[in-house]
């Protein structure tokens, strides 16, 4: 129980439960705790739920196990009796409501859980409001106050408790009678009925991580968990002791976790049944032993170190001190996020552990010990091991954040275990597992056939048209889940816009970055790749002295403050790491579709050459481009017409007269020019003796004044233009080209991040969606991809044509 100042808070309206982690109005002890406080205090009882957009990880696999579980409690309260409130937290629909509602509330109850985020939400309300909390255990057997202390080895809590757990295990659950009143006054949102809500349409709504699909073969809910258990308990339970530890075993385990983490089933019940078979089954023994005593050491040990559980603060003092002591031994390698989230440390073993995370949300626990070990030898240090361990985990796992998933990742980091001798390298006395020995007591290819199952038995090829930061994002999200997928690029290379040109200056080679000059970084989904880039050397901090200039050269401020980046050493070069392995075909111009009575699409190329046949098709091209291709088999073509593109015109120049100039890059406001930039000032770039690389690019109402002029024409209007700029001669020049881009920068955006037409299989992306950047582009790319795994994974049989747009304000979606 929290309690707040009490003194100045009023009796309330209502008796609020917010329900967030007992997604299920079955023997749930917080609701039941609900009904009682309304019914002596003569209230209502208003049932609230939601689902944020800002929990840790938030994805489109969590958030639509989440919402199939809301669709299940909301439809079981409602056959009680109870009247539920849901709120879906998207673009449009935003606010602090649960804050709100608790200041209107005489008691807020809600389930414990002892992990973040819903620790440091509960933190700020009991700061921001006067309202008492009352926190109730819905989760464990034996409830969390009731065991003073956490332990550090599972024999011990087992010795605690037993007798908590001999007096209580094998309990029925009575179930609190409905006879109080609903509140039924003003809400501060429209309550969303979910029964007949299209999940896909509204996760796409909301700003959340789009690259994780759903896991097709569990969904949320209470009705698919306790299917599972009914199907486990008949057939697979009486064998668990047996089958456990072999993660080629698929039935082995009961695959429950994720339903527990979000409590859409009752562990009470499960334990309940499982111990009534207990004393005939070794099975259901060894089972019950894992479900109460190791998954509730797991909670408890969150309950009283909450704040540490992210931590190597919070393993025990000597795994602390013996990592700490071999924290300066050689690793094997220092791996980035980005190689190890999609499987390619090289470990065979480790990566299809990586891949069961990636494309099914799971991982058999025996295997996670052995992955969760391994990365010690791959991160530069213990701390970075279990951040990106953590990371891994949560990030993709259905009971990831769950305090028992911190159990098992915290074990293999020395807590709940004890130290082994002799010492090794990197590990100290921390227990071992080798990926290597583990090989020789499973069946790789066994396991791994069970790993690169489909995510969806509705199997797709896809084409992406276009080989821009959208379209290669997409096309590499999807191959990481397995889905085949061919790109079609017009051009020579990758990149589209990221593009680098390569030229000899005075007998040296010398690179341009005559498109995209550098990129920003400011939404999180978008950052952890940078960040990872970083590492792997593919991006660097660009550090040069931007500044904007005025009249005659004169700098009349300088540009600080927004860290910039570039792909090195070039900026294409970000472009071929995100190409790295995919099927891609160069010199390829897609002209048209045609649709195939079997519903697919078949791409035919300039020359009316059939290149293939597709299920789904995104286009990642300009806006006139992609209308081309889409018109007349999608209402998307409508769409499209409302972004509009301006032309640049650049110029890659060498010349020895602009070297001493005080800055790096320049924002232009007069004139021809809106940029200069010095590319040889950028990191890992070649300079040629006293002729710097200069890139020059005119301003879109310039270069569209000018779009049909000749090159040498514009050429020499802007070296006059730059020396005008910059007052100062260009002196001796060595090297100037010209280059138009035609489709250069959105004049105008979308309202939505991609455009999906669930019907005709086809979606469209780019930075004219999601906005006028590097990033915009990735994130539309990111949208569109959502967009189509939703489709083939949550939305398989949709029955009304619709198009989806992602990631903006709601607008009408039938057409």
């Amino acid at each position: 129980m929290v309690r707040p100042d009490q003194t100045v808070h009023g009796p309330g309206e209502f008796v609020l439960y917010w329900m967030h982690n007992a997604l299920r109005a079955h023997e749930n002890p917080a609701l039941d705790v609900a009904i009682c406080l309304a019914r002596q205090n003569g209230l209502p009882l208003l049932v609230y739920h939601a689902l944020s957009e800002d929990y840790p990880y938030a994805s489109d696999r969590f958030h639509s196990f989440i919402l199939q579980g809301q669709r299940d409690v909301q439809r079981e309260l409602s056959d009680r009796g109870i009247a539920s409130h849901f709120h879906l937290q998207r673009d449009g629909d935003r606010g602090p409501h649960l804050r709100d509602l608790t200041r209107r509330a005489a008691v807020l109850v809600t389930e414990e859980m002892p992990v973040q985020p819903l620790v440091g939400w509960l933190e700020r309300l009991t700061i921001r409001t006067t309202t008492p909390i009352a926190m109730v255990d819905a989760s464990c057997i034996v409830p969390l106050p009731m065991v003073g202390r956490s332990f550090e080895r599972a024999f011990e809590y087992r010795d605690a408790t037993k007798h908590h757990y001999a007096a209580r295990t094998h309990l029925p659950y009575d179930e609190q009678p409905v006879d109080v009143e609903m509140f039924d006054g003003p809400m501060p949102f429209v309550s969303m009925n979910l029964q007949d809500a299209c999940l896909s349409k509204l996760i796409g709504q909301c700003r959340i991580d789009h690259s994780i699909a759903p896991v097709i073969d569990t969904p949320g809910g209470s009705r698919a968990g306790y299917a599972r258990w009914e199907a486990y308990k008949a057939g697979g339970l009486a064998r668990y002791a047996d089958r456990r530890n072999d993660a080629a075993d698929h039935d082995g385990p009961s695959r429950m976790s994720g339903y527990l983490h979000f409590g859409m089933v009752s562990p009470l019940r499960l334990a309940r049944q499982a111990n009534a078979l207990a004393a005939t089954t070794p099975g259901a023994k060894k089972y019950l032993d894992e479900l109460l005593i190791w998954r509730e050491l797991a909670f408890h040990f969150c309950f009283h170190n909450a704040d540490r559980i992210d931590l190597l603060a919070g393993v025990p003092d000597w795994a602390q001190k013996t990592l700490q002591q071999h924290a300066g031994d050689d690793r094997e390698k220092n791996c980035s996020w980005e190689t190890l989230s999609r499987a390619l440390s090289g470990d065979p073993l480790w990566d299809a552990c990586q891949r069961s995370l990636v494309k099914h949300g799971e991982l058999h626990n025996n295997v996670r010990m052995t992955w969760g070990k391994a990365i010690l030898s791959w991160a530069c240090s213990p701390g970075r091991a279990l951040q990106l361990a953590i990371d891994l985990n949560h990030r993709y796992s259905l009971d990831g954040r769950d305090p028992s998933s911190y159990g098992g990742i915290l074990w293999c980091f020395g807590q709940f275990d004890r130290p082994f001798q002799p010492e090794s390298s990197i590990y100290g006395t921390i227990r071992t597992r080798d990926p290597k020995q583990h090989l020789q007591r499973i069946d790789l290819a066994k396991f791994q056939s069970v790993v690169d199952r489909p995510i969806s038995p509705h199997a797709s090829r896809v084409a992406v048209v276009g080989a821009g930061i959208g379209g290669l994002i997409a096309a590499r999200t999807l191959a990481d889940h397995g889905v085949e997928v061919s790109i079609f690029e017009k051009s020579a290379g990758v990149g589209g816009r990221i593009a680098t040109r390569r030229s000899e200056v005075s007998g040296e080679s010398v690179t341009f970055d005559h498109g995209a000059q550098y990129f920003t970084s400011r939404d999180p989904r978008f950052r952890r790749y940078v960040q990872s880039w970083i590492q792997d050397g593919v991006v660097e901090p660009w550090l040069g002295k931007i500044v904007e200039l005025g009249p005659s050269g004169h700098i009349v401020g300088e540009k600080t403050g927004t860290p910039r980046y570039v792909g090195a050493p070039t900026m294409n070069h970000l472009a071929k790491h995100l190409a790295n392995d995919l099927s891609i075909h160069l010199r390829t111009t897609v002209s048209r579709l045609d649709r195939q009575p079997d519903g697919r699409w078949t791409i035919v190329g300039d020359d009316g050459q059939l290149i293939g046949d597709f299920d789904k098709v995104i286009v990642n091209c300009p806006p006139l481009q992609a209308k081309a291709i889409v018109s007349d088999h999608s209402p998307i073509a409508a769409k499209i017409d409302e972004a509009t593109m301006n032309p640049t015109w650049a110029l890659m120049l060498a010349a020895d007269g602009l070297n001493d100039l005080d800055f790096d890059g320049a924002f232009i406001n007069e004139g021809p020019l809106s940029w200069i930039a010095r590319d040889s000032s950028k990191p890992k770039r070649k300079t040629s003796g006293d002729n710097h690389a200069w890139v020059l690019h005119a301003s879109s109402q310039w270069s569209a004044a000018n779009v049909d002029r000749d090159a040498n024409e514009v050429q020499k209007e802007l070296i006059q233009a730059i020396e005008t700029a910059t007052g100062r001669s260009v002196g001796n020049v060595t090297l100037a080209m010209p280059r138009r881009w035609l489709y250069a920068i959105p004049a105008t955006t979308l309202d939505c991040d991609s455009l999906w037409d669930g019907d005709a299989g086809i979606g469209v992306c780019g930075d004219w969606c999601g906005g006028p950047r590097i990033e915009g582009a990735f994130l539309s790319g990111m949208s569109v991809v959502g967009s189509l795994l939703r489709q083939i994974t949550i939305d398989r049989s949709p029955q009304n044509r619709h198009v989806e747009k992602s990631g903006r304000p709601p607008t009408s979606r039938s057409v």
